[in-house]
């Protein structure tokens, strides 16, 4: 039975794309089976992994609204063992023709239920708002990863969002539970971000990642060359990041290979001999 993860924060700019992308390169190269579900009308995720949406024919709307079944629609990415469910911009009016839809919340749970055994691992990449789309991920899902910026706001948003999994729940989904709250964009400089990681762990105990994503330009860099991090620059401090963050997910120890010592040989120059000598 594959285990169905939703990334969600209804505040936008957090790295949920990007956590889903990274998270399922690494677990891919182990060997699991993984399938991301890119529910962002953004598709922030679909052209992480290099799939041009104008190539798509069939997509995350067409599953949800009905048209077309899940296993239809999914297609393989170049990267070892990850599936995509890919999103383009028609999902954007999908809110409103939900709203005409018996069992709307359940929908995209109905259609994960039909392949979820097909799979190691489901990541559902949800939109930066707490809308329908989002709630069917949440109904959907077994556990969350929440990603968010160490910053005072997000706390606020965190909130938030605890309440809506509590309403979810109460009334969709009982076994529901908080699979982590991963720190993103992290800078441990900053006495604030210090200030909000010591506010969500005594809140949220033993539900934090002991990983912080940092800042990384090669995180940054990767989506535009269509890759993970880890495919893109796997010796950089985001793709590391991320590796220690699925040791977590896997209940790993938080180590990471180690890397192959380099020696370099300088040539010295002789030096010319004086006439005197």
């Amino acid at each position: 039975m594959g285990k169905i993860i939703a990334v969600a924060n209804q505040k936008g700019g957090v790295g949920k794309s990007t956590t889903v992308i990274n998270i399922a390169a690494y677990l891919g190269s182990r060997g699991f089976k993984i399938l991301c579900i890119d529910s962002d009308p953004q598709g922030n995720t679909t052209t992480g992994f290099g799939i041009k949406k104008k190539s798509v024919s069939a997509s995350t709307y067409d599953v949800i609204t009905g048209k077309t079944r899940i296993q239809e629609a999914v297609i393989p990415t170049e990267f070892e063992n990850v599936s995509i469910l890919p999103a383009t911009e028609a999902l954007a009016g999908c809110e409103i023709e939900l709203a005409e839809y018996e069992n709307r919340v359940n929908r995209l749970k109905m259609q994960i239920l039909t392949c979820k055994d097909d799979y190691d691992y489901v990541f559902i990449d949800c939109p930066p708002a707490l809308g329908t789309i989002t709630i069917n991920g949440i109904v959907a899902c077994d556990s969350i990863i929440v990603p968010m910026l160490a910053e005072f706001y997000a706390l606020e948003g965190l909130s938030q969002l605890v309440n809506t999994i509590k309403i979810v729940k109460n009334n969709y989904n009982p076994s529901l539970e908080i699979e982590g709250i991963l720190f993103t964009m992290f800078d441990g400089r900053l006495n604030v971000a210090n200030d909000v990681v010591t506010e969500v762990e005594k809140y949220f105990p033993d539900k934090v990642f002991k990983t912080r994503v940092p800042r990384n330009v090669r995180i940054s860099e990767a989506p535009s060359h269509g890759k993970p991090v880890m495919y893109y620059d796997k010796a950089s401090k985001g793709a590391e990041a991320y590796e220690l963050v699925c040791h977590e997910l896997l209940g790993e120890p938080l180590e990471l290979p180690k890397k192959k010592k380099v020696f370099s040989f300088r040539k010295h120059k002789k030096g010319k001999r004086s006439s005197n000598e």
